[in-house]
Parts: structure tokens; C-alpha cells; sequence
């Protein structure tokens, strides 16, 4: 009998042509409800801005709404961009988090910036120093301002000044770090952290970064052996037609982005279907849907148990990347519901 793997979902909220950043987040919550109902482990929001195919800007402020309307299944950043932020604001964030909705709070920190240099330089016009080179300190930080101990900060002439992100934390949110080279990889190990590669940019060189991460790790209290799962862009429908079809989309979104094209929110299966991309950006297209698993639900799920095998986990945190029909409710995303379904029939039963 075949082991079943845990899944969870990874959603940056895309917003279709005929939606709202209300539609999205509404069909966004009906998603995460129906995973929480098929028993998949996390759903976590990622950090994106000034794109208008994506509403996924705040990840606390997301996880607060999407925990509120849920259950069981864990809720989570994928990832909070930390250069974007101070360490306190984060700290406090996911503290308060983790006390309203205890054991269901994941904090997962990344160091890139979620956007195109002039919002980052408008987001760090604060003066924070989070930025990147301050990293690590600032993920230490973290971690020790949400213990119930809290932090020390040493002040000048040998003061001292105890600071925690809450008062009296009964728990903590789990801390994870996310990246995608070498750095973050040895920087998780020598930390004794929890580390997700994100194996669903490319697709390249994650055997070796995993390896990396396991080979260095170091037992932290928090933390006894390496603790990691597989991230993958997933679409799956009835027949392998379909999954294509609803998945061309997004695609051809991500060719627009990795062409430097303007890009607008995201078409609807129709719209795409209708739509000529130029030769070098169809190229892109054929390529990365050969890295997804796009597919009918047997042949997806034996895709991604064989991926799991080949890189020794027993999660993976799917990426639903799915458009809808034209006619489909604004506020719904019955494609991507339906692809969770297809999903957890195959690998959570």
C-alpha cells in the first residue's frame, strides 16, 4: 500500500481580467476552506507587489483572514521578503498571529525583494535596516524576539533592554527559511532551521542544494534533524487537455515576465487559447510546461510521488497554477478547487 504524502498549497492570489482584488481574495479563502477540508497541511501566501496579476502583497495580513476562515491546516508566508521589513514589525506580526490561532502559524523568511528595483528602493524608503547584507542578524533577531524569553539588546555603556514581540507567548510560529541558492541553504543548516528550496522557480540544482542543507545541518532547540519539502507548479484536470488548457494562462504570463513584456492581470482559459505569443516566447511557454506537472490525476500524482522519492521528502507544496473559464463566478476559482480535489483523491486518500 502506498504511503500517502502530505500536501499543502502555495497561492500568490491571481487576479483574473474579470476580477477584483475582492473577487481574488474571495476565491482565494473558498480555496484555502476546500484544502483544509481535504486535509492538506499548509496553505501559504507569498509577497508580491505592484503586479496586477497577483494580490498577494501582505502575508500577515492574508494569513490573519484566511486563519480566521479556516479550521486545522496551517497557515503561512511564502515568504515574508525580510530586506522589505524591520525584524520588530515581523516579530510582533506572526506573535500575535500564533497567539490567535496557536500551532497553525508558519513564518517563512526569504531574502529576495518580491519586486522590480523602484518598489524596492520605495519600500525601504523608511530607512530599516533589513536590508540584505543584515540578514542573517535580522533572521536571529526574529527568532529570539518571538521566543516567550524574548531578546536582549545591548545598549551603550553596558545597558542592557529586554524586548519580546509579545507579552506572555504561550507558543511560537514555526520559523522557516526559504531560498534558492547556496546561501540560504547553508545559512538554514548552521541555524538548525527548517529550509525549502524553491525547486518550483526552475527546477535546477535541487538535489544539490537539499544535500547541502542536510549534509550542514546543525540540532537547534527548535530543531533536531533537517526538516524540508518539495515546492511544484501543479495543474491537473480531468484529462491532460484540460490541465494544459487551464494552465496556458499562467504560462504565458510567466513568458510576458521572463521577456520583460508589460504584463496585466491574468486571461482566462478562453482569452489564452485565442492568444499568439511570438516564437521566442511560445519557446518559453513549451519549456517551462515541461517542467510543471500539468496532467490528468494519475499520471500527475505519479509525477509527484516519483519527484518526492527522488528528493527524499514526504510533502510537497503545490502551486495551483490554474486560470478559469470566462464564465466561472468572479469570486470563485472552481479550475483550481477542482484541481486540489483531483489531488487529494490520488495522494491523501
Amino acid at each position: 500500500m502506498t504511503t500517502p504524502l502530505r500536501l499543502s498549497v502555495l497561492d500568490l492570489i491571481p487576479v483574473r481580467s474579470n476580477q477584483t482584488s475582492a473577487d481574488a481574495l474571495a476565491a482565494t479563502t473558498a480555496l484555502a476552506q476546500r484544502a483544509d477540508d481535504l486535509g492538506f497541511s499548509r496553505y501559504w501566501v507569498a509577497e508580491h507587489h505592484n503586479m496586477k496579476a497577483v494580490a498577494s502583497t501582505n502575508p500577515a495580513v492574508l494569513i490573519g483572514i484566511l486563519a480566521a476562515q479556516t479550521k486545522n491546516i496551517r497557515l503561512g508566508s511564502g515568504g515574508v521578503m525580510l530586506p522589505n521589513h524591520a525584524p520588530l514589525v515581523v516579530a510582533e506580526q506572526f506573535a500575535i498571529l500564533e497567539a490567535a490561532f496557536p500551532g497553525r502559524i508558519d513564518l517563512g523568511i526569504g531574502r529576495a525583494p518580491g519586486s522590480d528595483p523602484v518598489i524596492t528602493s520605495y519600500l525601504r524608503m523608511t530607512g530599516t535596516t533589513s536590508d540584505v547584507d543584515a540578514f542573517p542578524r535580522n533572521v536571529a533577531d526574529i527568532r529570539s524576539l518571538m521566543n516567550p524569553e524574548g531578546a536582549t539588546l545591548q545598549l551603550q555603556q553596558g545597558r542592557t533592554y529586554e524586548l519580546t514581540a509579545t507579552p506572555n507567548a504561550a507558543s511560537v510560529a514555526d520559523l522557516w527559511l526559504l531560498g534558492s541558492s547556496d546561501y540560504s541553504a547553508r545559512l538554514a543548516a548552521s541555524q538548525g532551521m527548517p529550509y525549502v528550496f524553491a525547486h518550483h522557480f526552475s527546477g535546477e540544482g535541487t538535489a544539490r542544494i537539499l544535500g547541502l542543507y542536510r549534509d550542514n545541518f546543525v540540532p537547534s532547540e527548535q530543531l533536531k534533524a533537517p526538516k524540508t519539502f518539495l515546492t511544484l507548479n501543479v495543474a491537473v484536470a480531468e484529462t491532460a487537455a484540460n490541465a494544459r488548457a487551464a494552465a496556458l494562462p499562467q504560462l504565458q504570463q510567466m513568458a510576458r515576465l521572463l521577456s520583460g513584456m508589460p504584463l496585466g492581470p491574468l486571461a482566462t482559459i478562453e482569452a489564452a487559447a485565442a492568444t499568439e505569443l511570438a516564437a521566442p516566447q511560445q519557446q518559453m511557454v513549451d519549456d517551462m510546461a515541461e517542467r510543471w506537472v500539468i496532467d490528468e490525476p494519475v499520471a500527475a500524482a505519479n509525477r509527484i510521488r516519483s519527484l518526492a522519492t527522488r528528493f527524499g521528502v514526504d510533502e510537497v507544496m503545490v502551486v495551483p497554477g490554474l486560470s478559469a473559464h470566462t464564465d466561472d463566478a468572479a469570486n470563485t476559482s472552481p479550475v483550481r478547487v477542482r484541481a486540489l480535489e483531483l489531488l487529494a483523491e490520488q495522494l491523501l486518500a
